[in-house]
């Protein structure tokens, strides 16, 4: 139960990180690199944003005491509210002055949603798997 509550405190914690990086003013972004290994350093900023999402979101909840559909069914739901958080902080963003909406970002947002869920939902595999070897 206490790694539960872990994972809450750090769920908060993530989501105000996320508010600020999204609608905080960083001028001196303008200096970091455009690209980093070929793809532009804002897209991998969202995708690595949001890519602990549902992990954190998951563990968060008891998911020992689940089964399989169970699991799938709560992966699908973290998944969406991931969708609508990302959604959310670039329709917000584009109403912003400092700050611009890209539809590009959005989808950067959701392959990291995408990967999360998939590792949550192993790394779930993996310890349901060996809890029941």
């Amino acid at each position: 139960m206490k790694r539960v509550w872990l994972f809450r405190i750090l769920t908060v914690l993530y989501l105000a990180a996320v508010a600020v990086l999204c609608f905080a003013y960083f001028p001196q972004l303008s200096t970091a690199p455009r690209t980093i290994f070929g793809i532009e350093s804002d897209k991998l900023v969202h995708f690595f944003m949001f890519l602990p999402f549902p992990l954190l979101v998951f563990f968060s909840f008891n998911p020992k005491r689940q089964g399989l559909v169970k699991t799938l069914i709560m992966l699908v739901l973290i998944f969406a509210a991931g969708c609508g958080i990302a959604w959310g902080t670039e329709y917000i963003q584009g109403h912003l002055p400092y700050r611009t909406m890209d539809p590009s970002d959005f989808s950067a947002d959701r392959l990291g949603l995408i990967c999360g869920t998939l590792a949550a939902f192993l790394i779930q595999l993996f310890v349901r798997k060996k809890k029941h070897a």
